[in-house]
C-alpha cells in the first residue's frame, strides 16, 4: 500500500488539520513525520471546537491508529496537556496513539533559549512561536538532542543535566534579560515525562513498513506549510524542518517510491504569520475584512494573520516541489461580498515579468501582477454539494485548476466536517 500525503502549501494555516479529519475514515493510520508544538491543527464538529499540536488528526476517529514519527520534535509538557484534553471525549489514547523512539524532546531550557535568541535579535526577530523548536532541531542537528527512547534508559537524566546547562550557558551568551524559573519549569516537565512514558514508543520505521505489508493504509500529516520549509521556504523567515513531500520520506522513513497521492491543501486567499515577505499582503480595509470573516487568529499562539490576495506564482512552485496530484481549496467562503477578487499571476521582478518564484521576493524586488475577477455573493455556508455554487465561484476554480495544472477535488465552505464539498 502507497502512502498518501497531505500537506500545506502555502505559509501554514491553511485547514490541513480539518481535511485530515474528513479523510481519516479512509485510512488505517495517520502519521504526522514533522514540527512541533506549533502547529495548530483545528477541527470542528458536534458543534465543538478542537485544537491539536502534536497528536495526528486522526485521533477523534475510533479506528485509526495515530503515529507520531521521527521527524517530529515533542514538548512533553505541552503533548500531557493535550491529553488531558481529550479526557472528556473518552478517548482510549493509550491504544490509538503511538510515539516513535526517534523524535528529539523539547526541553525547558530549548525554550529558554528560544526566547533569548529572538529577544536578542531585536527589531531583526523571524517571528518564532517561542516553543523551543528551533533550538531543539538545532540540537538534533549538532547531535546533541535527547530522543523519546532515551527516556527509556536509566541514565537518560544525566544526559538531560548536560545538556541543560549547556543551555543555561548559551542564554548567558545572548546576554538579554530573561526572567525564569529553572526548577520549577523542570518539576513540571519530569512530571510530563513520566506520563509520556505511559505511551507505546515504537520504532516507526519498521512499524510503517510492516503496516504497509499487511495492507494498511497510511495518512502522513504535514504541519505548517511548504512555503516555511527550512529549505524551500522564504528563508529565514521559515520553520526549522523540511514541511514539504521531502519531509514525509526522512520524518517517518517512508521510502520516495512509496509516495502515493499527494493533497495539496490552499486557502483562496493567502495569510501569513509572523515576519518575512508577503507579496500579495493587503494593508487596506480588504485586508482586514479578510482576516475579521475569516477569524485569521493563530490557533496556538492567537497572533493576527496577515493577509491577502491569493498569490499563483508562490502555489505553482509548491506544486512542484510537492508534485501534488490533488488540491483542496479551503475557505471559499470568507471571499463572499467582495466587490472583486485578485489573484497574482505573475512578478515584476528588476525589471522583468516572470511566473516562476525568484530567490529573494522581499518588496523591493517583487511587485505581484494581478489577474481579476467578479466575486460571487451567496452565503456558501449552507451548500452542501457543488452544483449549489455559483458561477462566480466555478469561474474562478476553473482558473486556478487551468493555470495550476492539477484538479481541486475539495471546496471547504465552513470549519465544521460537514462543509467539505467533493467535487
Amino acid at each position: 500500500m502507497a502512502v498518501d500525503l497531505l500537506l500545506g502549501l502555502q505559509w501554514g494555516d491553511e485547514g490541513k488539520g480539518k481535511i485530515v479529519d474528513v479523510l481519516t475514515s479512509n485510512y488505517d493510520i495517520i502519521a504526522r513525520f514533522q514540527g512541533g508544538p506549533n502547529a495548530g491543527h483545528t477541527l470542528e464538529f458536534d458543534g465543538i471546537k478542537h485544537v491539536l499540536r502534536t497528536i495526528p488528526s486522526g485521533i477523534f476517529h475510533d479506528k485509526s491508529i495515530n503515529v507520531i514519527g521521527n521527524g517530529v520534535v515533542i514538548d512533553p509538557v505541552v503533548f500531557i496537556q493535550e491529553l488531558d484534553g481529550l479526557k472528556q471525549f473518552d478517548i482510549d489514547y493509550k491504544s490509538k496513539l503511538i510515539l516513535s523512539r526517534k523524535a528529539h524532546v523539547i526541553l525547558p531550557t530549548h525554550r529558554l533559549l528560544d526566547a533569548a535568541s529572538e529577544a536578542s535579535k531585536g527589531k531583526a526577530k523571524i517571528g518564532s512561536t517561542l516553543k523551543g523548536i528551533g533550538p531543539t532541531y538545532m540540537d538534533k542537528t549538532g547531535r546533541n538532542g535527547i530522543r523519546v527512547g532515551d527516556l527509556e534508559l536509566d541514565s537518560w537524566k544525566t544526559k538531560y543535566r548536560a545538556l541543560a546547562n549547556k543551555h543555561e550557558e548559551l542564554i548567558a551568551f545572548h546576554n538579554v534579560d530573561i526572567q525564569y524559573n529553572l526548577p520549577e519549569m523542570e518539576e513540571e516537565f519530569f512530571k510530563a515525562v513520566e506520563i509520556l512514558k505511559e505511551l507505546t514508543f515504537i520504532d516507526s520505521e519498521e512499524y510503517l513498513q510492516q503496516a504497509q505489508k499487511n495492507g494498511k493504509s497510511i495518512l502522513a500529516e504535514g504541519a505548517q506549510g511548504s512555503l516555511l520549509d527550512i529549505d524551500f521556504g522564504t528563508y529565514p523567515f521559515v520553520t526549522s524542518s523540511n514541511t514539504t513531500a521531502a519531509g514525509a520520506c526522512t520524518g517517518l522513513g517512508v521510502a520516495p517510491n512509496q509516495i502515493g497521492e499527494v493533497y495539496g491543501i490552499f486557502k483562496a486567499y493567502t495569510t501569513r504569520v509572523g515576519s518575512g515577505p508577503f507579496p500579495t499582503e493587503l494593508f487596506d480595509e480588504v485586508g482586514a475584512e479578510m482576516a475579521k470573516v475569516g477569524h485569521e487568529f493563530g490557533a496556538v499562539t492567537g497572533r493576527a494573520r496577515r493577509c491577502g490576495w491569493l498569490d499563483l506564482v508562490a502555489l505553482k512552485y509548491t506544486c512542484q516541489v510537492n508534485g501534488v496530484t490533488q488540491l483542496m481549496m479551503m475557505k471559499g467562503d470568507v471571499l463572499s461580498g467582495f466587490d472583486k477578487l485578485k489573484v497574482c499571476t505573475a512578478y515584476k521582478y528588476k525589471g522583468k515579468e516572470i511566473t516562476h518564484l525568484p530567490y529573494n521576493i522581499e518588496p523591493e524586488n517583487v511587485t505581484p501582477i494581478y489577474s481579476e475577477f467578479d466575486c460571487w455573493k451567496e452565503d456558501l455556508t449552507k451548500m452542501r454539494e457543488a452544483s449549489q455554487f455559483p458561477k462566480e465561484l466555478n469561474a474562478y476554480i476553473d482558473f486556478l485548476e487551468k493555470e495550476l495544472e492539477i484538479p481541486i477535488k475539495v471546496v471547504s465552505v465552513g470549519p465544521d466536517r460537514t462543509q467539505t464539498i467533493h467535487r
